[in-house]
């Protein structure tokens, strides 16, 4: 597996796992977990909200009968407030509350730190320097290692990489949703790296690309319509495999990681083979810029700098 390390030292895996979608059954977890690091997927991706902070405890009970703390890249989100007994959740970005939910989810993850600890969203009208001193002193306090923030409005990620040492942006990025690379130059400016989500949209990237469109995409996406992607989407996969391109085409970016979640062992298996079968035998540089091509660019037109 091929390791990436961004400006606060911290080693990413170059393929993540994104533990959202992972079983609620702590042994289940506990499996695709282990075969996980084994296979060299070492950064695990979780927040608190994600099954109300059970799947941090999945993780937690994995580490703590695994023994492999010191293996894993260990990150986890804050800034949703949720009630444990109904469905509503709350943004709550403030001081008071990152400082109560970090020593919640070192709790239940059965560690004293974090790797990353990162912003699970973000509003302009946030007290956005309040936030960023928060997480300084949880740094300086040795409970987690480097910040980050999951966003992917432009006006958000523009004052955190002015005003704040942030090592990580995580957005959703690949062929299909590629706004992300209007940002990237003042991203890389910075020396932050992205941690890429959704790689796959939902399957849309990959052998079963049409069948996904016409199940969970007749009304397009992004702005772009059924008839677009489905264009986009054969012209692509005539030239190459789907996942293989993206993969690729992520490695050409500032991308410290690229998340995949997997609900089930085969998932995961499938994604570390098409990734280490990238690495091996990378598209011919012409056939790679075809099915770039093959997408339409697209802008993010909400909460712009």
């Amino acid at each position: 597996m091929k390791f990436n390390t961004t400006k606060s030292g911290i080693k990413f895996s170059a393929l993540g796992l994104g533990a959202m979608n992972l079983p609620i059954d702590a042994m289940d977890s506990q499996y695709i977990l282990d075969q996980a690091v084994d296979l060299g997927v070492t950064y695990i991706d979780t927040a608190d909200l994600y099954q109300k902070g059970q799947n941090e405890k999945n993780i937690g009970n994995f580490i703590k009968n695994s023994k492999k703390r010191d293996q894993i890249t260990l990150v986890s989100k804050v800034g949703n407030r949720f009630n444990m007994l109904n469905d509503e959740v709350v943004w709550d970005p403030s001081k008071e509350h990152i400082k109560q939910a970090i020593h919640e989810s070192l709790k239940r993850l059965e560690t004293d730190y974090l790797d990353l600890y990162m912003l699970h969203g973000g509003m302009i009208e946030d007290d956005k320097d309040e936030t960023i001193e928060t997480f300084e002193a949880l740094k300086k306090d040795g409970l987690i290692r480097a910040y980050g923030i999951s966003s992917i409005r432009p006006n958000v990620i523009d004052y955190y990489l002015k005003h704040s040492q942030i090592d990580t942006i995580m957005m959703q990025f690949n062929l299909i949703d590629n706004r992300p690379t209007d940002l990237i130059e003042m991203i890389k400016s910075k020396d932050v790296q992205i941690l890429a989500r959704g790689p796959l949209m939902k399957g849309l990237l990959t052998d079963k690309s049409l069948t996904v469109l016409d199940k969970k995409f007749k009304s397009g996406t992004l702005g772009l319509s059924y008839d677009e992607l489905k264009n986009s989407l054969t012209e692509a996969s005539q030239i190459a495999p789907l996942q293989h391109a993206v993969y690729q085409y992520l490695m050409t970016q500032p991308v410290a990681s690229i998340v995949n979640g997997a609900s089930h062992i085969d998932q995961l298996q499938a994604n570390v083979k098409a990734f280490e079968s990238v690495q091996q035998n990378p598209l011919e540089q012409q056939a790679f810029e075809k099915v770039v091509q093959a997408f339409k660019k697209i802008q993010y037109e909400d909460h712009l700098i």
